[in-house]
């Protein structure tokens, strides 16, 4: 139990007792052979009490009753020492599995209540199968009593049986019965639901390929946080919940490290809106964290190895298509892996990060440039889809990834307001179209000088010069009419 301050936990709390089992024979022996030997008798002594909260017949709540109860129960004493043992007592029970105590904060009455919510002793079978809770067991009473108490606990097979071959011929349930389903019932239906809802934990998220859902979030959230609120309007704010996904993706956070930033300060703002940009900011604070731990790592393991040879729901985002018109070429790197249509979708819905990681694989990002397209994400605020556009550009004009070259051309960007894909792709394709000019005409053979001013200055001897063999012929009227268009589109996009 993690109480900072004794004055937060007090007698004159209220409290209730949650269990959805009753106790048998093999469950008292259990705690009084194997746990009360690890915990001592003050801590099953509690877990009886609370046990008894409940009729033994029945399975669900107790009654808000002041924790005085409890204490003039256990014979406590009323005030600050009888809480440190009561603390005390109900952490070992937290330590080996037996109870789960959770803080509730009542808005009504602006008052705090305590949940103790029992669990039902392992078996045998699970007891020693847990290799932690064996040992400490084996601390406790020594390598022989340990033994012999297995050995009374777990009866062994008939020696007849080893070398035999088991066959399950036990009746299913639908070879059986039939059950009546002309008729649903609703009502019913909606009950069964709700006890499901209401009994089973909450289950671990697939990160690797779903977004989070609100309860994903709210079962991990902590209840005595003050953005605990916030978080709980998540679940009729899908936007919300949206551009949180967005923000994990981007990032690779886990459950664990989203809530945490969801529990920061100045992540809501006083509305309970989510202040995305400061999200984002932390969230690219804890991705870069990561990532030096990793190369840490990485390092550490390469020197090992030197030395000694080896060692409510949310749907997802919908995913955004790009026209016939703006497909972009796949680069050499990518042939084979993907066709056109999938690597301008990839570009087009992808964070930067990831896309940065296809293009450097299969080493790392260096850092430098991780810290350019950093700036250029926080600081510049350039749309995910036209940060790709600038890096499939870098990569297919073989550009240069120095920080000068890549914040000159993000800036530009910036300076003409391009904001979707397809005015990043028109941007691009009218500046190589420029450069591929200007190339040409630099080949261009030199302008040959007047006669009147040959006589006048001194013969010079001819050098000759590399001219382009196929030619350059002039831009059409139609060309010419196309970069107008394309110019003009770019700077309506931009006012």
């Amino acid at each position: 139990m993690r109480i900072s301050n004794m004055l937060h936990f007090t007698e004159q709390h209220r409290y209730c007792v949650n269990r959805h089992f009753s106790l048998g024979s093999l469950d008292y022996k259990m705690l009084s052979s194997i746990y009360q030997p690890m915990l001592g008798g003050a801590a099953i002594a509690l877990y009886q009490t609370l046990y008894q909260q409940l009729a033994g017949d029945r399975v669900g709540y107790s009654a808000l009753e002041q924790q005085r109860r409890l204490f003039l129960l256990l014979e406590l004493e009323q005030g600050e020492r009888g809480r440190r043992a009561l603390a005390e007592q109900a952490s070992r029970l937290e330590a080996v599995g037996l109870l789960q105590t959770s803080r509730w904060y009542l808005e009504a009455s602006e008052e705090t209540v305590f949940e103790y919510k029992l669990f039902q002793p392992l078996s045998p079978y699970e007891f020693f199968s847990n290799h932690h809770l064996t040992l400490l067991l084996r601390d406790k009473v020594g390598k022989y009593t340990l033994l012999f108490l297995r050995e009374d606990l777990l009866a062994a097979a008939p020696p007849e049986l080893a070398g035999g071959q088991a066959e399950n011929i036990s009746t299913p349930f639908y070879d059986l019965f039939k059950l009546g389903s002309n008729v649903v019932d609703h009502e019913l239906e909606q009950v069964f639901a709700e006890a499901a809802s209401a009994g089973k934990p909450a289950a671990v998220p697939d990160v690797t390929s779903h977004a989070f859902q609100y309860a994903d979030i709210i079962a991990r959230f902590p209840r005595g946080s003050r953005n605990r609120a916030f978080v709980e309007q998540l679940r009729y704010q899908p936007e919300q919940m949206a551009a949180i996904n967005m923000i994990a993706k981007k990032y690779g956070l886990s459950q664990q490290e989203l809530c945490r930033l969801l529990d920061e300060d100045a992540v809501f703002d006083e509305a309970g809106k989510l202040l995305a940009d400061v999200m984002q900011y932390r969230a690219n604070l804890v991705y870069r964290q990561g990532r030096r731990r990793e190369e840490s790592f990485e390092r550490a393991a390469v020197k090992a190895e030197t030395a000694g040879g080896e060692a409510g729901t949310t749907p997802p985002p919908e995913e955004k298509t790009v026209e016939m018109s703006y497909l972009l070429a796949i680069p050499d790197k990518f042939t084979g892996q993907c066709d056109k249509t999938q690597y301008n979708t990839m570009l087009r819905n992808e964070p930067y990060t990831l896309v940065l990681k296809k293009f450097f694989a299969p080493g790392t990002v260096p850092r430098s440039v991780l810290d350019v397209f950093e700036k250029i994400d926080l600081n510049y605020k350039l749309n995910e889809e036209v940060i790709n556009v600038l890096i499939h550009f870098i990569q297919a004009e073989k550009r240069s990834w120095a920080e000068i070259a890549v914040d000159k051309l993000a800036a530009d960007l910036l300076g003409r307001g391009v904001a979707t894909y397809e005015q990043a792709v028109d941007f691009f394709r009218v500046k190589s179209r420029f450069r591929e000019q200007a190339a040409a005409k630099a080949l261009e053979p030199a302008v040959a000088t007047s006669p009147r001013r040959q006589s006048r200055q001194p013969a010079k001897p001819k050098i000759p010069m590399v001219a382009d063999s196929a030619g350059q012929d002039p831009i059409s009227a139609e060309e010419r009419e196309e970069m107008w268009r394309l110019a003009k589109k770019l700077d309506e996009g931009r006012k």
